[in-house]
């Protein structure tokens, strides 16, 4: 005899139990099926093993998308000060890590502790892996466990970023055979790789600010084996499509150029190389290797030209990249289910009644800082509470 439940849910990750404990609460009865071996892997690595659950500013603007405006209803019906009411109804210390920022002091283990507890009332079944996915009168669920059925199910598997970790293409897969549209997808907060790397500055950082178009980010930035990394650069990495190349300048707040005169009027017996005395010592001998090899030994002699194209080296570095680090290396996945396809109000198919998808399945994709997780527990809650609703 096959079980009938009001609602399954793929995933037992942030998205995913989240939106189980709000539709169990609401009085459905609910089956979460993850492939795993334990709940909310991705929580776990999160914030270096502190996750960071949150941040208090969050605005629709801090999100990617086809559109933009998609996110804005669940964002503004379940908030950052929602969630942490719920963190603090745990009795979880936290800390603000930087402005808006939030962290648990001990371990990203009590934030899975904490949903495990809000869906208690859930049948958890981990372990399992999902065949297929077919609809008739109530949803077919085929797993290696057995077969199940579900008045409603939610896609709730993620993304493709960090696969060491099991994440999987079945949202998307799921979405595309029930009709649903998929934007295009790539890595997202995600290390660049240069196509002439600089090992030899390997560790490297510095503060620059990042620009791609009208979107900028002033941030750290460090250099690795391969390439750049940092906060800006995994920031700018969203915003750059295949083949495009963020702005980068190493000495933001400043005009390069104003900044390199000034250093010539005030030290015209000093060495070229003074120019470059803000930046970080190594990264300094390699700009002036470089860009100075053959210039006048003292700085009364340097040409402004000299001093413009260093400006411009500086101040406007669009470096060559081969490509990024890839989802092995990205913190979530850009694009996804389309939101064309999807209720903002309920999360639910907009011609599939009873199949919802949330989290980053979905084309919706949070700034670095809290935003993905914001995004996962707003559009877990509004699920929830559509699927409570729906079953009543």
């Amino acid at each position: 005899m096959t079980i009938l439940y009001d609602v399954a849910v793929l995933g037992a990750g942030a998205a995913g139990l989240m939106a189980a404990a709000t539709a169990q609460q609401g009085g459905t009865s609910v089956i979460v099926l993850d492939h795993a071996p334990e709940a909310g892997r991705k929580i776990l690595i999160s914030g270096g093993g502190r996750c960071n659950f949150t941040h208090l500013d969050t605005r629709p603007e801090n999100y990617l998308s086809q559109n933009r405006h998609f996110a804005r209803s669940a964002l503004a019906r379940y908030t950052p000060r929602d969630f942490l009411a719920l963190v603090e109804k745990h009795r979880i210390a936290w800390h603000e890590k930087a402005a808006g920022q939030l962290f648990c002091d001990e371990s990203a283990r009590q934030i899975v502790a904490m949903l495990l507890a809000e869906a208690a009332g859930c049948t958890l079944r981990l372990n399992t892996r999902i065949h297929d996915v077919t609809r008739g009168e109530d949803f077919r669920i085929e797993t290696d466990g057995g077969v199940l059925a579900a008045r409603s199910v939610v896609l709730a598997t993620g993304g493709l970023s960090i696969p060491k970790l099991g994440a999987s293409d079945l949202s998307l897969r799921l979405a595309k055979r029930f009709g649903l549209r998929i934007a295009p997808t790539a890595p997202a907060l995600v290390p660049l790789v240069l196509d002439s790397p600089l090992p030899e500055l390997a560790g490297v950082s510095l503060n620059i600010a990042a620009r791609m178009g009208k979107t900028s980010f002033q941030d750290g930035m460090v250099f690795t084996h391969r390439g750049l990394s940092g906060p800006a650069i995994l920031q700018i990495s969203s915003y750059c499509a295949e083949g495009e190349s963020p702005l980068l300048n190493l000495m933001p707040g400043v005009d390069a150029l104003t900044a390199l005169r000034e250093v010539k009027r005030e030290r015209p017996r000093a060495e070229p190389a003074a120019l470059l005395a803000a930046l970080p010592q190594r990264l300094a001998r390699a700009v002036a290797a470089e860009c100075l090899a053959d210039a006048p030994k003292d700085l009364a002699n340097m040409p402004d030209r000299r001093l413009a194209m260093l400006a411009e080296r500086v101040g406007r570095w669009r470096p060559v990249l081969a490509g990024t680090e890839g989802y092995a290396k990205a913190e979530v996945m850009r694009g996804g289910i389309d939101t064309r396809d999807l209720s903002s109000q309920t999360m639910e198919a907009r011609n599939v009644p009873g199949l919802f998808a949330i989290g980053e399945a979905v084309d919706v994709t949070g700034w670095l800082g809290g935003y993905n997780f914001q995004w996962a527990w707003a559009s877990g809650h509004v699920a929830g509470k559509a699927l409570a609703a729906r079953a009543r």
